[in-house]
């Protein structure tokens, strides 16, 4: 058995109209205000120097930070994640959580797509993750200063 792809299976169709339906407001929202950028999955995000490589759902890069940004994807910490649950959980709600604090992440939504539960994690004074809220199909970013619903 000689030349195999190996790769995670596609994302359900729930999780899909979510990311869409999310990605078209922050899209809007940012062209509205040019605070930054949105870029979605599959983009590559190089962390910890390169050792880390993930694919966030979706990703927000403010104007100050537009730097990180490469033709091959970024290298360095967005300034918020979006990770849209699907498959295994244990990878976005442990794995990739810790990637994200401990690489600089500023805020990190998870959101079940099967009831729209958002949970919303933001960097305290120790660099650590706190989390700010549980919501229902709601989504509210201190850094964007905004609030919309999923």
């Amino acid at each position: 058995m000689y030349n195999q792809l190996i790769m995670t299976p596609a994302p359900n169709t729930s999780h899909q109209f979510l990311s869409v339906r999310l990605s078209a407001k922050l899209f809007n929202f940012l062209e509205e205000t040019k605070k930054g950028v949105i870029l979605e999955a599959p983009t590559d995000v190089y962390l910890a120097e390169m050792q880390s490589v993930v694919q966030p759902d979706v990703l927000v890069i403010m104007n100050e930070n537009k730097g990180i940004i490469y033709d091959d994807g970024v290298h360095g910490a967005p300034d918020i994640v979006f990770e849209i649950l699907s498959g295994n959980h244990i990878h976005d709600t442990v794995k990739k959580k810790s990637l994200y604090e401990d690489a600089g992440v500023k805020e990190y939504f998870i959101i079940d797509p099967s009831n729209k539960m958002v949970i919303m994690f933001a960097r305290n004074s120790d660099g650590k993750f706190d989390i700010i809220y549980e919501l229902t199909g709601k989504i509210t970013s201190g850094i964007l200063a905004t609030s919309f619903d999923l």
